[in-house]
């Protein structure tokens, strides 16, 4: 009697546990890089990554993606969609920097379309990128193109 009674009390503690360290862990995307680099700062759905990223050594670009704006935390974001030119996109945020572009990187590892992110922004990129940028949205809005310094993966 006495052990089945450890072993219910053991099942009543432990099971609790364990499904409680199963749970998904969520992550706001919050550093000290994201909150303070940049004039904008949001945390948005991307929408849309138009075209292939590929990682070209020879040729470093900045690559136009489409997000839905969920939250703006600092700064002003005049639209729900915006439009967010990333730096070698191929590359994760914290490998993407380089002599060109220094003050830029990052949590996020890979880009795909549904996951949220966490950006530290400027406005317009022709203002602090001055290299090829891919966009395939040019011509088809007038709206101004974001330039990522800081890109962090958002866990909900």
């Amino acid at each position: 009697m006495r052990h089945r009674m450890a072993r219910m009390c053991c099942a009543f503690v432990v099971v609790p546990m364990l499904c409680a360290s199963c749970a998904k862990k969520t992550d706001p995307g919050v550093d000290a890089q994201v909150t303070s680099l940049g004039s904008v700062e949001v945390t948005a759905e991307l929408l849309e990554i138009p075209g292939e990223v590929r990682n070209d050594p020879l040729y470093d670009y900045a690559h136009v993606m489409k997000y839905k704006v969920l939250t703006v935390h600092r700064g002003q974001v005049d639209k729900d969609v915006i439009y967010v030119g990333q730096y070698n996109p191929a590359k994760p945020r914290d490998a993407a920097a380089d002599a060109r572009v220094g003050q830029i990187g990052g949590n996020l590892k890979q880009f795909r379309v549904g996951d949220v992110h966490r950006l530290a922004m400027e406005v317009p990129i022709d203002d602090y990128y001055m290299g090829g940028i891919i966009n395939k949205y040019f011509g088809q809005t007038e709206d101004p193109v974001y330039w990522a310094l800081w890109t962090n993966r958002v866990v909900r």
